[in-house]
């Protein structure tokens, strides 16, 4: 599922809670940068995942994010929505 500030991969799992990991190549720009862009996308993930506790029968994702070097100068907020956007496209209602 790619975004503007994102790219995530997703596959469901058998835990019982989502995992996360990200891919930040040399691409995006040097460690500082790297790191940082990892920093919001996990602090993100965190958010997102304690709004969803216990409100969700799907099953649990291993998920992979592919931060955009745009993703280093939007706002918190606006990279949060579009996180959810694509958690809720990833998984559908039933």
């Amino acid at each position: 599922m790619a975004s503007k500030f994102m790219t995530i991969l997703a596959l469901p799992n058998a835990q019982a809670h989502d995992r996360f990991g990200i891919i930040a190549s040399r691409k995006l720009g040097g460690a500082v940068v790297r790191n940082r862009a990892k920093r919001r996308l996990r602090a993100i993930f965190r958010q997102v995942r304690l709004e969803r506790d216990g409100k969700s029968a799907t099953p649990a994702l291993d998920l992979v994010a592919i931060p955009r070097r745009e993703l280093l100068t939007a706002s918190f907020d606006l990279l949060t929505a579009d996180f959810q956007t694509a958690m809720r496209r990833l998984r559908p209602t039933r």
